[in-house]
């Protein structure tokens, strides 16, 4: 696709504000009918996929927040010339065409779309089964603000593909691809990286943890474990185990303070052996699958260690390496457990739920990606590009 300059782009987006308001009643009731033909047998998955007022005016608000962001194209990175007189610079470039398989959210129609579009890139959204009706009208939105401003409907497309057909699709593309971003359960990451023959990156699964340490405020502690589990189930930042140490003072007294103020919240209660002495009713885990398995559900697994060491290996053992929090006091112990533990994100007493693109200041975001090349983190509008070197002579030889 061709470079389009930043007014183009933004008035690309200006229009898709106006019609986003315009039909906020029709993008709702395609929803409802995505919603009554699901079978809720997954509450997460339902969760993800309700669209509202509130869910309409959050994608007014991600369409609005990129187009007011700088525009990521062309900016120089590096600019040096060297003792033969060539000058090198090393500029910001879009990646060509990304591909984004998700399940359920329409919502990632909108943020995806608008983020691949401002950095120039041409978007493939393979969306799920269960948001069709949802999907189509988002799309159709798309493809007017487009024409409207005299631009190809290719720029931003679903894909209407069934599981074989993604399948070749992943193996033999039809068109380039430069990217792939999966994101979903493991399932689906494990699918798109066996068939794919593109880079990929990977928006990992959650499994988070938290460490209470010794030195932990306990009152912070159950405050930020009870929000980073009940605020919002369904989310990848949400927190699934919790790792207490021994040593905290009161140490039984509190364990059965934390599992009441979570039963209070509806939150299943699961336990490993060391803690099931002390919550004996509750469910003794002992099948370490259940260590990497992220609930998307209200229920959590409480373990206990001995120190901050263990903890850290535990997390770079079982988690997803999405997020993880430790509750201290102890400055020194939490820069250790954040420059040791393996995770997109790592945490002093704070919520899981703030890895977020809108919540950590890079406003929409694409997923968020637990790879290490080449972005970690919220993929915003900044990590949707990629770099070129434009190299400028006058006549030089290599010799």
């Amino acid at each position: 696709m061709k470079l389009l300059n930043t007014e183009i782009k933004n008035n690309v987006l200006k229009s898709m504000i106006t019609i986003l308001e315009r039909e906020r009643t029709a993008i709702i009731d395609a929803n409802k009918k995505d919603l009554e033909a699901f079978q809720r047998e997954d509450q997460a998955l339902y969760d993800r996929l309700i669209v509202n007022d509130k869910k309409v005016d959050e994608m007014i608000a991600a369409v609005n927040a990129v187009m007011l962001q700088d525009d990521p194209v062309g900016k120089e990175i590096t600019n040096r010339t060297l003792e033969n007189k060539l000058n090198i610079v090393n500029t910001t470039a879009p990646f060509g065409t990304i591909l984004i398989i998700y399940e359920s959210r329409p919502d990632v129609t909108i943020e995806a779309a608008v983020l691949a579009f401002k950095a120039n890139n041409k978007i493939l959204l393979k969306g799920g089964k269960e948001a069709l009706n949802s999907n189509l009208i988002l799309e159709q939105l798309w493809h007017e603000a487009l024409e409207a401003n005299g631009l190809s409907k290719d720029w931003i497309k679903l894909l209407h593909l069934q599981r074989e057909e993604t399948q070749e699709f992943l193996k033999n593309p039809t068109e380039p691809l430069d990217l792939i971003v999966p994101r979903g359960g493991e399932r689906l990451i494990n699918f798109v990286k066996t068939h794919a023959t593109c880079a990929v990156l990977i928006s990992g699964r959650g499994n988070n943890f938290l460490y209470v340490s010794e030195h932990a405020d306990w009152s912070k502690a159950v405050n930020v474990i009870i929000n980073a589990k009940t605020d919002k189930i369904s989310g990848c930042n949400a927190l699934d185990k919790v790792l207490i140490n021994k040593n905290l003072p009161e140490y039984d007294t509190k364990v059965k303070m934390l599992q009441e103020k979570l039963e209070q919240h509806k939150v299943e209660v699961l336990v490993d052996t060391k803690i099931g002495r002390i919550l004996t009713d509750n469910t003794v885990v002992n099948e370490e699958n259940v260590w990497h398995e992220e609930f998307l559900a209200l229920k959590i697994l409480i373990g206990e260690v001995s120190s901050s060491e263990e903890a850290i290996e535990m997390i770079n053992t079982y988690s997803g390496k999405h997020s993880a929090s430790i509750i201290t006091e102890d400055k020194t112990e939490a820069l250790n457990f954040m420059h040791n533990v393996d995770s997109a994100a790592v945490y002093h007493n704070a919520s899981t739920r703030f890895t977020d693109g809108g919540q950590m200041g890079v406003g929409a975001e694409l997923a968020i990606s637990t790879d290490k090349l080449h972005h970690r983190g919220p993929l915003g509008l900044n990590q949707l590009v990629t770099n070129k070197y434009y190299v400028y002579g006058d006549g030089q030889v290599r010799v």
